[in-house]
């Protein structure tokens, strides 16, 4: 193998790679928080707000990923051409153009986002509904506020609890981000297949793997770091 084409192979994964990245890093930031969201609204005792929410859930788990870039990506852009067509939905039309101008990198996010976010929910929701109803009342007794035993009681049980199955959706979400060569986002996978379409070079593809196999491996090794500290929460 020549050092040179390696090399520059090398390079190439290495953009792709920060590109997989930021796709990893900007998900889990929206993702995380609006999980919780979705959580609260799904147990909420308005009706219809939680009824809605479940059947918003359903529909974003129940469809394809892929599907989703691509209706994210392409949809604003087909509503916008739709709505000139019209030619009575202004309103409607400016936002449609505004939301096709987003970048593949950020179409990716925002499909990514409220994928992983509905998964999350669901989450968060067992394990806020797995604490005794034991440990609200005694929060109470001691005179603290909902918002108080939420965040100085629950919630750390809650992280606890929640932790196994939220490190498998992270790890997953590593591996997921290859979808986003489909609307041309330049990460890591798109990097490895330019090389095959362009120099016949097939290995730059199975290289990839060498990266996700160390990302999940630093991921696996700090979510196990995490549920050692957080060991003292007994049952």
């Amino acid at each position: 193998m020549d050092i040179n084409v390696f090399l520059e192979v090398t390079a190439k994964l290495l953009d792709g790679f920060l590109v997989t990245v930021q796709i990893f890093g900007l998900t889990l930031l929206f993702a995380l928080p609006l999980g919780l969201i979705f959580s609260f609204a799904s147990m909420s005792r308005f009706t219809p707000l939680k009824l809605l929410m479940k059947v918003f859930v359903w529909i974003i788990r129940g469809s394809p990923l892929m599907l989703q870039l691509i209706i994210v990506y392409y949809g604003p852009g087909l509503l916008a051409s739709a709505m000139a067509r019209a030619g009575n939905f202004n309103i409607i039309y400016d936002i449609a153009e505004y939301l096709n101008s987003f970048s593949p990198l950020t179409a990716t996010v925002v499909a990514f986002s409220i994928n992983y976010a509905c998964y999350f929910s669901e989450i968060f929701r067992g394990g806020i509904e797995s604490i005794p109803r034991g440990q609200y009342e005694a929060g109470q007794v001691l005179g603290m506020t909902r918002t108080q035993i939420f965040f100085r009681v629950i919630l750390l049980q809650v992280v606890k609890r929640i932790l196994p199955p939220m490190s498998n959706e992270i790890i997953t979400l590593v591996k997921d981000t290859s979808l986003a060569r489909i609307i041309t986002c330049y990460e890591i996978i798109y990097m490895g297949e330019s090389f095959t379409k362009s120099a016949g070079l097939v290995w730059p593809l199975f290289y990839t793997g060498a990266f996700y196999l160390v990302f999940c491996g630093v991921l696996t090794l700090l979510f196990g770091f995490l549920e050692k500290k957080l060991d003292y929460f007994k049952s």
